[in-house]
């Protein structure tokens, strides 16, 4: 690597650090209400829209009105994209999507996975693209975050009076605050920038143009940077077009790079220092924040090293270069989210092998917005209740006793997914619908399948490429994986919420085991290594490890 290499890699980690306590105070406030201005503006909101916000809810109505608010969202999204050939702004007069298709897209955006088994250019009318799609990145984005402000009210409320409370707040005043105070405001400041460095941003139909060969083609235009700048923030992923951020439409300079780079791992990192500031301990914070940041660390340069020793342009941008391609596959499989600026599959088999690990841990290195923290502190209580095993003391986090309701509800939601992926890899490998759309066979075909389906369970939402997943077995199967990975996790992770906020909380005593130092950041990723390791690493041996070893041997596949 060259000097200017080295130095950008240490801009954008050094970034990150920097703008994570800025964005995370700013958004401890906007969820506090601690902003008088907003406080007035969304009342308004809440006037126009007849919510009652005053009145908080348990985990179980809380819980309720997320399900139907996404069911009702799923169900929008569906309609839209069935009929979308009757419906405006369709210059290119494309049809409507048939129903598996239709299916596999509502759920991947609904779930924030913005899986495409398809091309967007070619499928998507301008209106799909911003009323369904574009609609669904804010609302996906934002449903993340609401879960994690119930868990962290659970873990962090205190007993009042001796009465023991048992609300988590309000689902649609988190749900308001979060879209029109966060991710509207940034959107609009990254769509500016984007649309300034040649992003396009139009209605106009699609252009015939004739190549130097003299061949007839077709430049496609729409309205992309909108829809590029909530799909980066809000961690979704999901491209205007079929190649997604490789496309110089979507990302057409360096800076544009290296902005979008930034805006992943934005919010989920500033995230853990709003999580410290309102639970009253910036250090605890911090400590999730250095798990996160030293695991993404580790796997980048995992991902470089491998690439740069194979040392090849294909299948990457020519713009962009090896180390800009390996530190997004990094970061967007650490951030859930599944954009991609080179061809994955054309990386080195460990490189591809590293992104597929960031998703089967859980997305929890920075992970989705909202949920990469909540699932991340999952494995903080879950490495709690082992340490506390091992030294036989009852195991407390935050002042509150865990106990086996709570690691029962850890367990299902680090199982859940885990299962998606492995059980939909089998059954894809065993019969003839799964095998049929494979275009490599041997350990890549293998990983193309595997990494399918950990997409789908993590939902992360990139590809590995080489498997056409347009088929009515793809899009069903992965839709019902997608389906589970987002609310298996999520369901669990609320009635966590709804019992830790009943519980008293006790002051921290000699024994109690200290959560925000460095060795406990040690135990943390050690137990989030072990439990990803012991799950997937025979799956992974058979896919790129072994296609890595065969690689060096010089056999290809």
């Amino acid at each position: 690597m060259s000097a200017l290499d080295f130095f950008e890699i240490l801009l954008c980690f050094g970034t990150i650090i920097i703008l994570t306590p800025i964005l995370g105070k700013y958004m401890a406030l906007v969820f506090e209400g601690k902003i008088s201005f907003f406080n007035s503006l969304e009342n308004v909101v809440y006037r126009l829209l007849g919510l009652d916000t005053q009145k908080e809810m348990n985990w179980i109505d809380y819980t309720k009105n997320l399900l139907v608010f996404n069911l009702m969202g799923f169900i929008f999204v569906l309609a839209i994209l069935i009929f979308q050939g009757h419906l405006p702004f369709n210059p290119q007069h494309i049809a409507g999507l048939s129903i598996p298709l239709a299916f596999n897209v509502a759920v991947s955006f609904v779930t924030n996975t913005n899986w495409q088994s398809y091309g967007g250019e070619n499928t998507m009318s301008y209106f799909s693209q911003m009323m369904a799609l574009g609609t669904q990145n804010f609302l996906s984005a934002a449903t993340g975050v609401t879960v994690l402000l119930a868990l962290v009210r659970g873990l962090s409320r205190k007993s009042i009076e001796e009465r023991e409370s048992k609300t988590l707040g309000n689902f649609w005043k988190d749900l308001t605050r979060t879209i029109l105070f966060i991710l509207i405001p940034l959107s609009i400041l990254l769509s500016i920038v984007l649309v300034k460095e040649g992003t396009i941003q139009n209605f106009s139909a699609y252009i015939h143009a004739t190549t130097i060969e003299g061949k007839d083609q077709l430049i496609p235009g729409g309205p992309a940077a909108s829809q590029i700048a909530i799909k980066q923030l809000g961690t979704n992923g999901g491209g205007f077009f079929n190649v997604n951020s490789a496309h110089p439409f979507e990302n057409p300079t360096p800076l544009t790079n290296w902005l979008s780079l930034i805006s992943i791992l934005l919010i989920p990192a500033a995230l853990t220092y709003t999580y410290g500031l309102m639970i009253g301990s910036k250090k605890q914070g911090w400590a999730i924040f250095a798990a996160m940041m030293i695991t993404l660390i580790i796997g980048t340069i995992i991902i470089i090293r491998a690439d740069l020793a194979v040392n090849m342009m294909e299948g990457k941008e020519t713009r962009f270069g090896i180390i800009n391609s390996s530190m997004w596959t990094s970061w967007t499989t650490a951030a859930s989210n599944g954009s991609v600026n080179a061809m994955i599959s054309s990386q080195a088999p460990i490189a591809g092998g590293i992104a597929m690990l960031n998703i089967m841990l859980g997305e929890i290195i920075f992970g989705g917005v909202g949920c990469g923290l909540y699932g991340m502190i999952l494995f903080v209580i879950l490495t709690v209740f082992l340490s506390g095993l091992m030294v036989g003391r009852t195991p407390e986090y935050l002042g509150k006793k865990i106990e086996s309701r709570e690691i029962k509800m850890i367990i299902l939601a680090i199982l859940a997914p885990s299962a998606c992926i492995l059980l939909g890899s089998a059954l894809a490998i065993s019969t003839t619908a799964g095998l049929s759309s494979l275009s490599h066979h041997g350990p890549h075909g293998l990983s193309e399948i595997l990494y399918a389906f950990t997409s789908a369970a993590g939902n992360n939402g990139s590809a590995l490429a080489g498997l056409n997943a347009n088929t009515n077995f793809y899009n069903f199967l992965l839709g019902i994986t997608m389906i589970i990975g987002r609310f298996a996790i999520l369901i669990p992770v609320m009635a966590i919420a709804g019992s830790m906020v009943s519980k008293k909380a006790t002051p921290a005593s000699f024994g109690t085991l200290s959560t925000d130092n460095p060795i406990f950041v040690v135990l943390l990723i050690g137990v989030i290594v072990i439990v990803g390791a012991l799950t997937f690493l025979p799956a992974l041996s058979l896919g790129p490890i072994v296609e890595q070893i065969l690689m060096n041997k010089g056999i290809l596949f």
